[in-house]
């Protein structure tokens, strides 16, 4: 396999959380460990993927808090569908060679 689908592979493993649990945050690491040292590109992809999954982390919980006031539910079906929507398009985004900045997302890997 190429660069480019290490790269593709490691934003499309997100969606592995919903055949097995953890499964969409242990792949996508796994993957990134596997080659980062020998494709540079995957080392990028890698940390923007585990930056995502980190900030859903911690926009679900703030979410599911305030979900007590009720402006959590409609968080939680943006971030839902947010889940879905950005590991595609950073996918095809990585399959034409591109790293694609998810939107919102708190940096903690650099």
């Amino acid at each position: 396999m190429n660069e480019r689908t290490w790269c593709m592979l490691i934003h499309f493993s997100v969606f592995a959380g919903y055949i097995a649990p953890l499964a969409g945050l242990i792949v996508p690491i796994v993957l990134w460990q596997i080659k980062k040292d020998e494709l540079p590109s995957v080392d990028a992809h890698g940390k923007m993927v585990l930056n995502f999954i980190l900030s859903v982390i911690l926009y679900g919980v703030i979410g599911f808090v305030l979900t007590f006031v009720l402006i959590g539910i409609p968080l939680l079906i943006a971030l839902s569908i947010a889940c879905v929507v950005f590991p595609i398009i950073g996918g095809i985004k990585a399959n034409a060679g591109e790293l694609w900045q998810y939107p919102l997302v708190i940096n903690f890997v650099k």
